[in-house]
């Protein structure tokens, strides 16, 4: 396999709008990087398993279901963001691997735009829906607060993403506010124990954006957008990456004292760990991706795993 490129100041950048074909549904589904979605769910079921354990019975299947939506529709949101943003900046000219909607000049910005919007629209939609079931209406400042953070991570004159504070982001806006909100607005309080829970999903959000934003490290560079991968060094990335991937499973042996079947969660590093190997061996970008992946799914499964044992906390 060839490697990545590396920081090489002569690299050309990719020409836009040249023999650009139509996209397809299956590029318009590229563009929503389904292979982040793993993450928006994660917080969800973590939030609604700390809720049952704290409150058994008080289970409310309809507003999981809505924080759900809320959490799906900001991930896609974003990522159609970024795509725009990212397009229109030039960033995505100096892209090693599939083309993006925007930048590849097959799409209209505006429509990539006005595509973010629209999901940006849905999660509205479905947090208002929370507010108003729930009564708590300052809901709707936390909400206004996350899709303002999702616009602003690449968009606007001073995108935060440009400034290596992405992770800051998604450890906030997917680790805490999505997991602490989803235990909220089902028995309107939180736990001691949930946040434990948040900071692990927020660790395998900023997991996954460390690993895209290595593979990315070269290019990023070269267009000037300056990450957290691009601000340390190579060795440094890895390093925090193996640190953000493992570290819930630290948090998985202090609920496995109290939640014995907690433990569980441990197979998800079956998956986690070879992800982990990997971002620390190559550089290759197709690996990359493929950790990625790993990680994404692990944190998944990890979740689920947590939540049966909150759930089910010991076989008797």
């Amino acid at each position: 396999m060839a490697k990545q490129k590396s920081n090489n100041p002569t690299q050309k950048p990719r020409q836009r709008g040249k023999a650009a074909s139509k996209p397809t549904v299956g590029d318009w589904i590229e563009g929503a990087r389904l292979r982040t979605l793993p993450l928006a769910i994660v917080p969800i079921v973590l939030g609604t398993a700390s809720a049952v354990a704290a409150v058994p019975g008080e289970f409310h299947w309809l507003r999981a279901l809505g924080a759900l939506v809320v959490a799906l529709a900001l991930q896609i949101g974003v990522n159609f963001s970024n795509d725009y943003s990212d397009g229109i900046r030039g960033t995505d000219d100096y892209r090693v691997g599939p083309p993006r909607l925007t930048g590849s000049g097959r799409v209209n910005p505006k429509v990539v735009r006005n595509v973010a919007f629209v999901f940006f629209g849905i999660a509205a939609a479905a947090g208002l829906a929370l507010t108003i079931v729930t009564q708590q209406w300052w809901l709707l400042a936390v909400g206004a607060v996350a899709i303002l953070a999702a616009w602003f991570y690449t968009g606007g004159k001073r995108p935060y993403g440009y400034a290596g504070l992405g992770e800051v982001f998604v450890f906030i806006f997917f680790g805490l506010v999505a997991t602490l909100g989803t235990v909220y607005v089902q028995i309107l309080t939180v736990p001691q124990s949930a946040w434990l829970l948040a900071v692990a999903a927020g660790l395998f959000s900023c997991a996954v954006l460390m690993v895209n934003n290595i593979r990315d490290r070269d290019t990023d560079t070269l267009a000037g957008k300056r990450t957290l991968a691009t601000r340390l060094s190579l060795r440094g990335s890895r390093i925090f990456f193996a640190a953000f991937a493992l570290l819930p499973f630290v948090i998985t042996l202090i609920y496995g004292l109290l939640y014995p079947n907690a433990f569980f969660a441990l197979f998800a590093l079956l998956l986690v760990v070879p992800s982990v190997i990997i971002t620390c061996t190559s550089e290759v970008a197709k690996d990359l991706i493929l950790a990625l992946k790993l990680v994404s799914i692990g944190a998944l499964i990890w979740a689920l795993l947590m939540a049966f044992g909150l759930w089910f906390p010991a076989f008797v």
